[in-house]
């Protein structure tokens, strides 16, 4: 067999370097600053999400280390943590969501260690994994450097990925929520089996705790899979009222975006933070089956 090959974009006439906000005209512009920034920028001013900035083509380290500084000021802390991600055009999209081809860097904190995570998740864009990745989509690959998300980093006690359509049965009347202790590295790597908790017409109607032996934290320098203290282990990660809190998120973005949508989310206390939303891309299979 022949192997697919990558076609190369046509680049543009130039790229501009830049450093993109949430609220900044444009920021909504998936072609401008990728999927995943994209989204967030969209729901931005209407939900609770931390934070960030993306760095757009080749930016200065001058213009990010004074974004940074910025973020730092809205946060009310000199040299805060923040978590480094990928936000490349066709990531996060209808039919590919490009989950764990990317480097995400977590925990990152000063300009060092800032502009470090920056070139590694940019870098990572070219690896070999990505590049199989678009391969066997049939995806091209970009001419213009990968655009980079830099978001305050939620220091949770929980966190979850949360589908607004049950993708396990295809039920688009039902929520599915998988959450764990810590960040939601630990969930979304296949490293812990998350609690699973299923919410349909705003109540749950089933709850499975898993014993969690793992989890992310923060620690100096970045993040780290630690063990979950023995006694939380059975523990639920996260109670009945903030399950259904997620699960009315999970709706409202659903009918903002016309589109059943893939979150994850983060809890500090009962505080609910949206960290990343994606269209779901693994009902299809249902709609063939019908």
């Amino acid at each position: 067999m022949t192997p697919a090959t990558i076609t190369t974009l046509t680049p543009r006439a130039s790229t501009t370097a830049e450093i993109v906000w949430f609220e900044d005209p444009g920021a909504g512009d998936r072609a401008r600053v990728g999927g995943k920034a994209a989204a967030l920028a969209r729901v931005a001013r209407d939900f609770t999400v931390p934070p960030g900035f993306t760095v757009v083509g080749e930016a200065p380290a001058e213009q990010i280390l004074a974004a940074y500084e910025q973020l730092a000021e809205r946060l009310g802390k000199a040299d805060p943590a923040v978590a480094v991600r990928s936000s490349a055009a066709d990531e996060d999209g209808d039919d590919v969501s490009f989950a764990g081809q990317h480097e995400t860097i977590l925990g990152v904190r000063g300009t060092d260690e800032l502009l470090a995570a920056i070139a590694e998740a940019r870098a990572s864009g070219n690896s070999d994994r990505a590049l199989a990745y678009r391969r066997a989509n049939g995806l091209r690959l970009p001419s213009a450097p990968l655009p980079i998300l830099v978001q305050a980093l939620v220091q949770a006690d929980a966190a979850a990925v949360v589908f607004s359509a049950n993708p396990i049965n295809g039920r688009r009347d039902e929520v599915l929520i998988n959450s764990s202790w810590g960040l939601g590295e630990s969930i979304v790597g296949g490293t812990v089996t998350p609690d699973s908790i299923t919410v349909r017409d705003d109540a749950t109607v089933e709850t499975q705790i898993a014993e969690k032996r793992r989890m992310t934290v923060q620690v100096p320098g970045g993040s780290r899979e630690v063990d979950v203290p023995a006694p939380l282990r059975r523990l639920p990660s996260i109670l009945e009222h903030q399950a259904r809190a997620a699960a009315t998120l999970a709706r409202s973005l659903e009918q903002f975006f016309g589109h059943p949508v893939d979150l994850e989310v983060a809890w500090t206390g009962d505080q609910l933070h949206l960290l990343q939303t994606r269209p779901i891309t693994t009902l299809a299979q249902f709609k063939e089956a019908a």
